[in-house]
């Protein structure tokens, strides 16, 4: 339920992995590219994964997320290569028997996912201009 993907992501996909009998809620994330960044106009934003270590970034962000939080399941799906403004560039869904440590745990593995950015990210604006960013926004 990690995945790492060229292909254009599908919330209800996603969610569907992790909804079960024994869960209370599912909780999910649905993470966009901005039209505006750093005061500027985006073109575009590109993920790669020259090294082929993302989905073991994503692993390890769930591993934590299950040592930290009471949680039924999680998927967690990141799309790679050039997204437009609009475009959904990470899915992440949870399901637990209560709703609080859904959304605590959701929060955490978003937090995650822009402090350990396990792909690389180019943001390319309108003037021409572009941006290596250590840290997703």
């Amino acid at each position: 339920m990690i995945k790492i993907t060229r292909d254009v992501l599908s919330p209800e996909s996603v969610i569907k992995e992790v909804r079960n009998t024994a869960s209370g809620c599912v909780i999910s994330y649905v993470g966009l590219i901005r039209d505006t960044s750093h005061d500027k106009a985006v073109a575009s934003v590109e993920y790669t994964d020259p090294a082929g270590k993302a989905i073991e970034g994503l692993k390890a962000i769930v591993k934590e997320i299950r040592k930290e939080f009471p949680i039924i399941d999680m998927a967690f799906h990141h799309r790679i290569g050039i997204l437009k403004p609009g475009d959904i560039n990470i899915v992440i869904a949870i399901s637990a028997g209560h709703r609080g440590e859904a959304f605590d745990a959701c929060r955490k593995a978003v937090d995650l996912f822009k402090e350990k950015l396990p792909t690389t990210k180019v943001e390319r604006y309108t003037d021409g201009t572009s941006l290596n960013a250590d840290t997703a926004e």
